[in-house]
């Protein structure tokens, strides 16, 4: 038996999200299908992470095992054949057997993006939150400094969550205005774990910074306080893009 990993990049807009879900199309569902049919075999992938219905990714990451004899980097090209087309394969390769993607330490990379016009762009709206108010990208980084590190992101968290800890660490975050379009802004988030919906209420929260509704102080106050009500709203699916991930 051999184990194979995927890296995986996906247009979650129509689909109910990574995971296999009983009347639900999901990505995992389009990927099982599809492998399925290359091997001739019953495949389930094991994925690194769950992306929530609506968001996006360049660089999933899951792993599969198979008898099949086709080499490791083939499966990409044979996957791709038999995939819609918002989904796409772009690395296939061979790894341990005991290899788990969840179970190993890792960095994963989210970038949430904001299109910040008087007028939203219908060539963007699928992959951008639109913000007609003028945004502060200076107040927003000064606020996003105190997030990064270890801490308890109880307040940034879904009430939803069923986790032993609240407890993650950002290892870096940045907000930027794109070089050649200004009018797109991009908040990049990487860290060792997140907590459902954590990035998508980091963005809320920092858009209020940046569109003048809290303060650069209320972000660390919403910290101390571990109340989820003190945080933000929970940004748009649309905007969230799963980027890369790294295995430590």
């Amino acid at each position: 038996m051999r184990r194979i990993m995927l890296r995986v990049s996906y247009d979650g807009t129509g689909y109910s999200g990574w995971q296999e879900q009983e009347n639900a199309i999901t990505i995992e569902r389009e990927l099982n299908t599809a492998l399925s049919s290359v091997t001739g075999e019953e495949i389930s992938v094991i994925g690194a992470s769950r992306t929530d219905a609506g968001v996006h990714a360049e660089g999933a990451v899951c792993v599969f095992d198979t008898d099949s004899r086709i080499p490791a980097e083939k499966f990409s090209y044979a996957a791709n054949t038999r995939l819609p087309e918002a989904v796409r394969v772009w690395e296939s390769t061979e790894v341990e057997p005991d290899f788990h993607p969840r179970h190993c330490s890792s960095e994963k990379t989210y970038e949430y993006r904001i299109w910040n016009d008087k007028f939203d762009n219908p060539l963007m709206s699928r992959y951008t939150h639109f913000i007609y108010r003028d945004m502060d990208v200076e107040a927003m980084n000064e606020a996003a400094k105190c997030l990064v590190g270890e801490h308890d992101f109880k307040s940034y968290c879904s009430t939803k969550a069923e986790v032993l800890t609240t407890v993650r660490e950002i290892v870096a975050i940045g907000v930027e205005r794109d070089p050649a379009e200004k009018r797109l802004v991009r908040i990049t988030v990487t860290g060792k774990g997140f907590l459902y919906n954590m990035v998508r209420i980091i963005a809320g929260t920092l858009i209020e910074v940046g569109t003048g509704l809290r303060t650069v102080d209320s972000v660390k106050e919403t910290l101390q306080k571990r109340d989820r009500e003190s945080a933000g709203p929970t940004a748009p699916a649309k905007g969230l893009i799963l980027k890369r991930m790294r295995f430590l």
